[in-house]
């Protein structure tokens, strides 16, 4: 396989510079019967060793060059000093590819993992190390050892297009839909993560996601404070604090490994929120999530008397707002919330969700609700919503909201990326985005006026009204259609004559039918 060269025009929504697609086919080919829970671990723990590999050589280039000044190729602090880690010499790129066609290479692979987990405190624990079991074909692996050789990820310009980035994030959506439902518990689809985080604009403070799966909710706010970011040579000001949880400790390892290759830092947290929150004193200014929906073995039976239920005791056979009141729970007094639930949560009554919910939208915290489309999510054909919370929608940051909630009807937007799944796009993310910055009297943001079929800022005694019930439909209305100019008349006998013809064309067919089964017997 050739070098890639200047990537290929794509959707800033979907993991595509160019050539992921074709390396994937390659990666996956080389899978055999490996199932892709297990194969995700061995394509994507590679991946991430070419990347840091990438980094160093370039790096031991240069101070090779550099000797005669003084500076020295084999000290770590070399390295360290500029972000790159630190990669010793059993565990660099150039020695794994010497002796891929080996027996060995897994045993070789694993050390690699070993010694770079030993000199970079950061990666302790994180990187898979189990290579040279034996029901790994290490056939197979010399070989995708081989594919992975033939691309550059890690080196300067690599990282300035974020390479590794977009191939992680590409393969992660692909072993998402290759396992299906339990793919889905670790990776939101890129174009909800981008919504999300284009309309609770995450400059600067505490960004918190309690189910965090493999990073994708932080990744995506770094992107979008790189892009926006203003002054100081385009740089990120560090003024962005990460704080996560996951409670799956493979999905947690991915996620330190999505945030290390992009030199993202962060406090991400291994264990399960509801029965461990591991950030029990955490006031979050933005919180994003995508709880796996419906969940009913969440414990809830054992925490019938937890402090975070201020709304109503969530039912301990569906999670759902278990987790709107954590979210709640570890927002800062100005704080924002956007995250993902099924569509159930916006109008369900049973086992007192329906008073939870009332209890939410009384107490003035519930700013908008999205409808999405379906199809978007790999893991489940459930229909999905999202949610916006503020605790405090009078602060003075934006205008006065209190008594309002902005809805969203998004379910007709977006478009089929292959015959069962679908993306949002930019057009399509500006739009919803714009509208609730309109709403929310943003400067520069323009007016906001309500558009039928799409969105609708209705009153608190409107919701009231109809239960609580947060769906979107209720309240948008019909889309205004246009009118043709045609006087209605005129419209009626040009459809009663189409009619007529149409009618006409029927009975030939039907007649001709007849006599073709007259010919054959069957009149």
């Amino acid at each position: 396989m050739a070098r890639p060269g200047k990537p290929k025009k794509h959707s800033s929504n979907g993991a595509n510079v160019g050539y992921e697609a074709e390396l994937w086919r390659m990666a996956d080919a080389l899978r055999g019967s490996m199932d892709a829970a297990e194969y995700k671990h061995v394509a994507l723990g590679l991946l991430f060793l070419k990347y840091i590999s990438d980094a160093f050589e370039e790096q031991h280039a240069k101070l090779e060059a550099d000797r005669k000044s003084g500076a020295d190729p084999e000290d770590p602090d070399e390295y360290r000093a500029l972000n790159i880690f630190w990669v010793p010499p059993e565990a660099r790129w150039t020695h794994l590819k010497a002796q891929a066609k080996q027996a060995t290479i897994g045993q070789l692979v694993d050390a690699a993992m070993e010694g770079i987990e030993r000199d970079n405190v950061s990666l302790k624990g994180v990187l898979p190390k189990d290579y040279a079991r034996p029901a790994l074909d290490k056939a197979r692996l010399g070989q995708l050892i081989d594919l992975i050789s033939n691309i550059k990820v890690g080196d300067a310009d690599a990282r300035s297009r974020d390479v590794l980035g977009r191939v992680y994030e590409y393969f992660l959506s692909q072993f998402a839909s290759a396992e299906g439902k339990k793919g889905g518990e670790f990776y939101t689809p890129r174009c909800v993560v981008k919504l999300l985080v284009e309309m609770l604009e995450p400059y600067k403070g505490r960004v918190y996601d309690p189910c965090c799966g493999s990073s994708g909710m932080f990744v995506q706010s770094i992107e979008f404070i790189r892009a926006h970011a203003k002054g100081n040579g385009g740089k990120v000001k560090r003024d962005i604090s990460i704080y996560g949880q996951e409670s799956n400790y493979t999905t947690w390892r991915l996620a330190k490994m999505n945030l290390a290759l992009r030199g993202i830092e962060g406090r991400i947290e291994h264990g399960d929120s509801f029965q461990n929150d591991r950030h029990p004193d955490l006031k979050a200014d933005f919180i994003l999530a995508n709880p796996p929906f419906n969940i009913s073995d969440w414990g809830g039976e054992r925490l019938r008397e937890d402090k975070r239920w201020k709304y109503g005791v969530p039912p301990a056979g569906n999670a759902n707002f278990g987790w709107v009141q954590h979210i709640v729970h570890h927002l800062a007094p100005a704080g924002t919330a956007g995250f993902v639930l099924a569509n159930g949560s916006m109008s369900s009554n049973q086992s007192g969700e329906g008073e939870i919910r009332r209890n939410l939208v009384e107490a003035d915290l519930v700013d908008c609700m999205v409808a999405l489309p379906g199809q978007l999510f790999y893991s489940t054909q459930i229909p999905a919503c999202l949610w916006f919370l503020a605790r405090d929608r009078k602060n003075g940051k934006f205008r006065d909201r209190c008594g309002q909630v902005l809805f969203i009807d998004a379910r007709k937007l977006g478009r089929m990326v292959d015959r069962t799944h679908r993306e949002l796009t930019d057009e399509d993310i500006a739009r919803i985005a714009n509208t609730y910055h309109a709403w929310r009297g943003e400067k520069g943001a323009g007016e906001y006026a309500d558009r039928p079929g799409f969105s609708k800022s209705a009153a608190l005694e409107d919701v009231r009204k109809h239960g609580h019930v947060l769906t979107p439909g209720r309240y948008v209305g019909a889309e205004a259609l246009e009118d043709d100019g045609e006087p209605f008349e005129e419209k009626m006998k040009r459809f009663a004559a189409t009619l007529r013809e149409q009618q006409a064309e029927a009975a030939k067919l039907d007649a001709a039918i007849a006599a073709n089964l007259r010919e054959l017997g069957y009149g």
